[in-house]
């Protein structure tokens, strides 16, 4: 292509995007009630095999930017702030954190947070505080890593079924793990069985302390419980039927996963559904055939010039499983292996995106979710009709061409959280009372959650 080709078609390109800024980001919704389950891959078909995935169904699309953007919001409400008192945490509690992410219309009303820490010695997995000297800092061992939702009556009438969602929130950054989450397999479910797992991403899921105000239970432990409480109030109480869909990016993708595991094993008949972007291997071949047996459904999207997703193991994975089956006449224990289907985008498809090589803007969930809301199939074109606004995808990376004059890195808050007192002077403000971190507050409101939908 010439660069005189290239010009016009950059700037009619330009000229579209700038219509489509006077133009709504939402369509209506459609009903999906008597379809939810071929969108989720059940009806003992797979997505592959419903014709659901390629070409992308519209009903499905739909349904993975939903999913996709509650996994977002575990990012956008983290207190990246390493100078905040409360840094590790969530800016917002349970009542007002999808009202301030403008995700206040999705039918979702969130229950419950989850908390999580490790007992091994990893590379910033989490951001901690500068104020860790401070005894009364909020937490020292714990951060805040997602949360647990569910569907409103307006929105089960809609998706066919009362939904839980868990959401969990992935890494700072995405490769600060990367030399600790690739080499031991650990058992998981007991010593002694065949189906092993990551052992960082277990000790993050599995890992609590007495001496911790968060985590006195694990996270493993917190979502189950809350798990419980809504399957028990929604299906065994009211007579509802009830499913429920994890999803995560990067790391919170692995813990998903994890979390579908041990859901499927404490309820049976419970559809379970994983939804997740740019997530990392987790377990071994028997880990992946044990999830089959449950009927836990997993779809992954990925993006091809990602390299999370080959991850852990990028020398020893699935496909030297493959080569090597023959010679070793069955498993391999401790080669790591992808579950689920696969949705497989390509950076090269958006007209939006640049060209270059650009790690940290081919892991960010915003990239995806841009992707995923153009993707029609892979024989068509990019979507230039989609409605998603494409200025997201520059909020924490630099991906669009310069041409859209959308500035990189552009998310944050106003005046990166100073505020002007009356004095004038520039001042770190209080958080209000009600988002401070409290388990004792959030255990109490927890209490009322359910009966008020």
């Amino acid at each position: 292509m010439t660069t005189t080709t290239t010009t016009t078609n950059n700037n009619n390109l330009v000229s579209f995007f700038e219509e489509k800024q006077n133009s709504p980001i939402l369509s209506p919704k459609e009903n999906i009630s008597k379809k939810w389950r071929e969108i989720h891959g059940f009806n003992n078909n797979e997505w592959e095999d419903n014709g659901f995935l390629d070409p992308l169904h519209p009903w499905l699309r739909r349904e993975i930017i939903k999913y996709g953007e509650f996994a977002q919001a575990t990012y956008d409400a983290f207190d990246f702030d390493s100078f905040s008192e409360y840094c590790g945490s969530c800016r917002y509690n349970c009542n007002k954190i999808l009202g301030m992410l403008g995700l206040g219309n999705s039918g979702y009303k969130v229950t419950n947070y989850i908390y999580a820490m490790s007992q091994m010695e990893l590379p910033r997995w989490i951001e901690r505080s500068m104020h860790l000297v401070d005894h009364d800092t909020w937490s020292k061992d714990s951060n805040w890593m997602g949360f647990v939702a569910v569907s409103d009556n307006d929105e089960s009438t809609r998706i066919g079924r009362r939904d839980i969602v868990v959401a969990w929130r992935g890494t700072v950054s995405a490769f600060e793990w990367y030399e600790d989450f690739q080499r031991k397999l650990k058992p998981i479910g007991g010593e002694g069985r065949d189906s092993k797992v990551e052992h960082g991403f277990l000790s993050i899921y599995t890992s609590k302390s007495d001496s911790t105000r968060y985590n006195k239970s694990s996270a493993s432990e917190q979502v189950m419980k809350e798990v419980k409480r809504l399957v028990h109030f929604y299906k065994e109480k009211l007579g509802e039927e009830v499913s429920l869909t994890i999803t995560g990016h990067s790391l919170g993708g692995a813990l998903a996963l994890l979390n579908a595991y041990e859901v499927a094993q404490n309820f049976q008949g419970l559809p379970i559904s994983v939804i997740s972007f740019g997530a990392p291997r987790v377990g071994n071949n028997a880990f992946k055939e044990e999830l089959f047996l449950l009927e836990v459904k997993v779809l992954r999207v990925t993006v091809k010039q990602d390299l999370v997703p080959r991850m852990p193991g990028i020398v020893f994975n699935e496909s030297t499983l493959k080569r090597f089956d023959d010679i070793t006449a069955g498993t391999l224990e401790w080669v790591y292996t992808h579950v689920g289907a696969e949705l497989k985008l390509d950076i090269r498809s958006s007209p939006y995106l640049k060209r270059g090589f650009n790690l940290l803007g081919f892991h960010m969930l915003e990239t995806y979710l841009h992707l995923v809301d153009g993707f029609l199939s892979t024989k068509s074109t990019f979507r230039l009709d989609a409605k998603r606004d494409v200025a997201l995808v520059n909020k924490t990376c630099d991906m669009l061409i310069d041409e859209l004059k959308i500035p990189h890195f552009w998310y944050q808050q106003a005046n990166k959280g100073l505020v002007c007192n009356a004095y004038g002077r520039w001042v770190r403000p209080k958080r209000d009372q009600q988002d401070i971190p409290s388990p004792t507050m959030e255990l109490h409101s927890q209490e009322f959650d359910v009966q008020e939908d």
